[in-house]
């Protein structure tokens, strides 16, 4: 076949959130002499155009997405019948665009798999999740994904899941790249703009409000000796919750007041613009509870020039 061929990406989001500025990045690293490519995006949000900005056809469309709220009988019964309708319209819009390599952005994206294999297309399977909890169904799970022609993981922590599978070695590491450049802004316009105090220690957390990021304890460590004596120090969470649920941020405000802490914890929402966080900041901390499989703020963080503080595992 002559001419550029096609890539058909799937991905999960559409927010400006760390898998999806990766995609960014990668839709638009892309060689057009070579390559032209069609993201199908589960629902609408800001990436539909930064994605058109860098030269990628957007579809929006349901695609079958296995999320935690989903991990029930009844959950599991409406994803297998998402599945099944993802294998039929991808596999159509894959056909009309003449695709050869479906790309799923994240293992939590299903519906590449069945598509790519009906044209018998190759289909990559991108690795950024750590199944922590998801222990039983694992087994089963992981060899799924290992089914695909390649399973880029986004480090080796996330790579080891796959240790003394059978075909495990189709699982290698791909370390995300840096998808924002670096955003040198003045301290003090920093701390205004996000309605910060200019003389006072900031250890700020930028990524979504989630139960396993560590939010929650980072207000505690503020809440608790000899921090919460200190009020030159303030913790800046700079992101929001799935969908703009308000109950996280709310949880993390009455518990900030709980603790005498209120006026010490800033809740800006999601920032665009992260090298005002980043600028803000005396420290950076990536406190997640759970494994982290590649936080793109430690990257994002470290290139800005931060102290970066996160824990060792992941």
């Amino acid at each position: 076949m002559s001419g550029p061929r096609h890539v058909l990406h799937l991905h999960s989001s559409a927010g400006r959130y760390g898998a999806d500025r990766q995609l960014v990045a990668m839709a638009g690293g892309l060689d057009p002499d070579r390559w032209r490519a069609t993201a199908v995006l589960a629902e609408d949000g800001p990436l539909v155009d930064d994605l058109r900005e860098v030269g990628c056809e957007v579809l929006v469309r349901p695609l079958s997405v296995l999320r935690r709220e989903l991990l029930s009988p009844a959950g599991l019964l409406r994803v297998g019948r998402e599945w099944g309708a993802d294998a039929l319209a991808l596999g159509r819009i894959a056909r009309e665009r003449g695709a050869a390599l479906v790309h799923s952005n994240t293992s939590v994206t299903l519906g590449g798999a069945p598509a790519a294999a009906a044209l018998g297309i190759p289909h990559v399977w991108h690795v950024r999740e750590i199944y922590t909890g998801f222990e039983r169904p694992w087994p089963l799970y992981g060899r799924m994904l290992l089914s695909a022609a390649a399973v880029p993981c986004v480090s080796e922590a996330v790579r080891e899941q796959f240790a003394g599978f059978a075909r495990g070695d189709r699982a290698r590491v791909l370390h995300d790249g840096l998808a924002l450049a670096p955003d040198p802004v003045d301290r003090d316009v920093a701390r205004a703009a996000l309605g910060l105090p200019p003389d006072v220690f900031v250890v700020a957390l930028l990524g979504r409000l989630s139960a396993w990021k560590g939010q929650a304890l980072l207000v505690e460590a503020l809440g608790t000796s000899p921090l919460r004596e200190d009020p030159s120090t303030v913790v800046l969470l700079a992101g929001s919750a799935w969908r703009d649920d308000p109950a996280l941020a709310d949880g993390l405000r009455a518990r900030s007041a709980a603790l005498g802490v209120a006026d010490r914890v800033h809740l800006p929402g999601f920032v665009d613009r992260v090298g005002l966080v980043y600028a803000a900041a005396d420290v950076v901390a990536v406190p997640s509870v759970n494994p982290d499989p590649l936080p793109n703020a430690a990257l994002e963080a470290a290139a800005a020039g931060c102290c970066v503080v996160a824990p060792d595992h992941g």
